[in-house]
C-alpha cells in the first residue's frame, strides 16, 4: 500500500526513550551522591518501587493490561525525577506521599500517559513544598563543607535516618546556595561569598551544587545527542533565564539577585531544563511552541526566585507553563501539509 509524504518515523518505542532518560539521569545522580550522602539513592529506590506499586494498582481498577504498561517504565521515570528533586535522606513517608500523588492523581486520573495536562513529578513535589515545608527545605551540607571529623552517614546509618530510628544530626544539615544568597541582607556579594563556606569553597554555584548542575547537563547533552527531545524547549528555558540574569545583575550589591552562574548552576536549573521541560505530554507540541515554552519557564523561574517567596522556582515555573500550553499550541499551530496557513485546516473544521 502507498501513502502519500511526508512521512515521520521512528524505531524508538516509548520503553526505549525512557531507558535512555534514565541513563541520562546518571551522572547528576552520582554527584548528588557523592557530595550528599546515600540520600538519594533510598529517594530513587522508595519512589521507584510506591511508583511500580501504585501503576499497577491503577491500571487493574481501570482494567488494563499491568504488565503491557508497567514496561513503558513512564512510571519509574516520574519516580525517579522526583526522587532526584527531594532532599538527601526526607523522612520514607513523604518519599511515599509524593510519589503517591505524582502516579495516582496528577497521571491516572487524568487518564493516564498521554492525558496529563501537568508534570506527574512537578506536582508531586509541589504538594509535598506547600504541605511540608519544613521537611522539604532541610537539605544535607555538601561533603567540602562538612567539618573535620564529620562525614555523612553511611548507608545502614542513611537508611536508619530515613525511616525515623536515628535522628538527623543538626551538623549535617545546610541551606542550598539559592536559599542563602535570598537570604542575603546587606552584604556585597563579594563580601557574602567570602563570608560563606558555601560559596568560597565552590568554584562558580556553590560546593557540590555547581556539579550536580554539570552532572545533569551532561545526561541532556545525551539525550539531544540522540534526538529524545528538540533543542527548542531547554535552549528556550536557559537563554532566557541567562539573558534575564545578566541584565539583572548590577554588578555585586547587596540587593542582587545572583549571577548567572548562580542561576543556571544552582538549584534544579539543569535538571528542568532536560529532564522536566522536555515532557513531551505536558509541554507545547510545534518546535515553535516549545521554544515559547521555555522561554515563558525561563522567564517564570527568574521571577519567582528573584520577588518570590520560594528559592528554586522550576517546579512552579513548569506547572504554571503547563496551564499555558494548549494557549501556545492554539497559535504556533505548524502548517498543515497541503495549506499554505498555518491555521487553515483547523478554521476549515470549525466552520
Amino acid at each position: 500500500m502507498m501513502f502519500s509524504s511526508p512521512h515521520a518515523t521512528s524505531q524508538r518505542s516509548t520503553a526505549n526513550i525512557m531507558q535512555m532518560v534514565l541513563l541520562a539521569t546518571l551522572p547528576g545522580a552520582l554527584a548528588l551522591t557523592l557530595f550528599f550522602g546515600w540520600g538519594t539513592l533510598i529517594n530513587i529506590a522508595l519512589a521507584s518501587v510506591t511508583a511500580i506499586a501504585a501503576e499497577a494498582g491503577m491500571l487493574h481498577l481501570r482494567k488494563k493490561p499491568v504488565g503491557f504498561y508497567l514496561r513503558d517504565y513512564s512510571a519509574l521515570v516520574t519516580a525517579v525525577l522526583l526522587a532526584l528533586a527531594l532532599p538527601p535522606l526526607a523522612p520514607w513517608w513523604l518519599v511515599i506521599l509524593g510519589t503517591l500523588f505524582a502516579i495516582v492523581v496528577a497521571k491516572h486520573l487524568y487518564g493516564g500517559l498521554g492525558y496529563n495536562p501537568f508534570n506527574p513529578a512537578m506536582v508531586g513535589y509541589v504538594v509535598l513544598l506547600i504541605s511540608f515545608p519544613v521537611d522539604m527545605t532541610q537539605w544535607l551540607a555538601p561533603k567540602p563543607l562538612l567539618a573535620e571529623g564529620i562525614h555523612h552517614p553511611g548507608l545502614l546509618d542513611s537508611i536508619a535516618m530515613v525511616f525515623g530510628a536515628t535522628p538527623h544530626v543538626d551538623a549535617l544539615s545546610g541551606a542550598t546556595p539559592l536559599d542563602l544568597f535570598k537570604h542575603n541582607r546587606g552584604m556585597l556579594v563579594e563580601q557574602f561569598y567570602a563570608e560563606q563556606p558555601l560559596f568560597n569553597e565552590g568554584r562558580w554555584a556553590g560546593a557540590g551544587w555547581e556539579w550536580v548542575n554539570l552532572g545533569f547537563l551532561l545526561g541532556g547533552v545525551f539525550l539531544l545527542s540522540k534526538k529524545v527531545f528538540t533543542w527548542h524547549a531547554p535552549v528556550g528555558m536557559l537563554a532566557t533565564l541567562l539573558l534575564l540574569a545578566i541584565i539583572f545583575n548590577d554588578g555585586g550589591s547587596s540587593d542582587s539577585h545572583g549571577t548567572p552562574s548562580l542561576h543556571l548552576l544552582s538549584g534544579a536549573t539543569m535538571l528542568g531544563a532536560f529532564f522536566i521541560v522536555t515532557d513531551p505530554v505536558s509541554s507545547a507540541t510545534s518546535n515553535r511552541g516549545r521554544l515559547i515554552y521555555g522561554v515563558l519557564i525561563g522567564l517564570l523561574v527568574y521571577v519567582i526566585r528573584c520577588w518570590g517567596n520560594y528559592p528554586d522556582a522550576v517546579a512552579f515555573a513548569v506547572l504554571l507553563a503547563n496551564f499555558a500550553a494548549p494557549f501556545i499550541d492554539y497559535y504556533t499551530l505548524p502548517r498543515t501539509y497541503g495549506h499554505s496557513h498555518a491555521r487553515k485546516a483547523i478554521e476549515k473544521q470549525e466552520r
